[in-house]
């Protein structure tokens, strides 16, 4: 079996060595990762992954294989230090405007953090042009896309460790109540972040606006249930937003 016609053509520039090294990337990145999702990442067919995984390991990468799952790196190996090329930098600049305007402080504060770790890696010419760039991007949108509040990386953090929330929130009338939750995802839609959860109060699913949280404590405690419905669920009856979003 050859290489996959309709996607090989999206790597074709890509040799060897640099898919291999991808392939590890991706394993690092991954828990698991079944062979047709590189196959597909990569535009080759699964046969050739089944050769790419082989050759790694005879270079000494540790990759192993688990039943109904895929490949994964074995515990404890890591990559070292990789390097930036100029267009994956350039995109990582870019998207700090981006989140600039739509996260918020204690995302921004990670993003730069991370942003200044790339830096770090480039080579000082390449560096040097990316500074350049920095004072040639602008975003200009309306203030209610200022995130003013600092709860996204804690949400973050309470949904992916599964930890029920309490908070102090406003709601459109100006009442204010304290709530606690098990949130299931963060959803931006209406112009504005929103997490949804069980609420201990209301016994359902809600809706809680991110800017109307007044204060927020992550309590450590596990989910009273570990089996909530999926943010995609949700999400199918939330409504479609007025089309003025979206007017040129």
């Amino acid at each position: 079996m050859g290489e996959n016609p309709t996607l090989a053509g999206k790597t074709s520039h890509m040799n060897r060595i640099d898919r291999l090294f991808g392939i590890t990337t991706m394993l690092q990145s991954r828990k698991y990762v079944p062979a047709e999702k590189i196959a597909e990442k990569f535009g080759i067919s699964v046969r050739t992954v089944y050769r790419d995984v082989k050759a790694l390991v005879e270079q000494g990468i540790p990759v192993s294989f688990e039943q109904n799952r895929g490949y994964f790196l074995v515990q404890g190996y890591f990559l070292p230090p990789v390097t930036f090329t100029t267009g994956e930098a350039n995109a990582l600049l870019l998207m700090e405007a981006i989140v600039s305007a739509f996260a918020d402080n204690s995302i921004q504060t990670h993003y730069s953090a991370a942003l200044n770790k790339v830096k770090s890696v480039m080579r000082p010419a390449e560096r040097e042009k990316l500074e350049v760039l920095t004072s040639h991007i602008r975003l200009k949108l309306p203030d209610c896309f200022r995130g003013n509040f600092d709860y996204l990386a804690a949400l973050q953090t309470a949904i992916s460790g599964q930890h029920i929330l309490e908070m102090e929130y406003r709601n459109n009338s100006g009442i204010t109540s304290l709530r606690q939750m098990e949130p299931i995802g963060l959803v931006f839609y209406a112009l504005a972040w929103h997490i949804i959860g069980w609420c201990h109060l209301r016994r359902a699913y809600r809706d809680f606006k991110v800017a109307r949280i007044l204060r927020l404590t992550d309590t450590q405690q596990p989910f009273l249930n570990p089996d909530h419905i999926s943010i995609d669920q949700y999400m199918m009856n939330l409504p479609e937003p007025p089309k003025k979003y979206f007017a040129g």
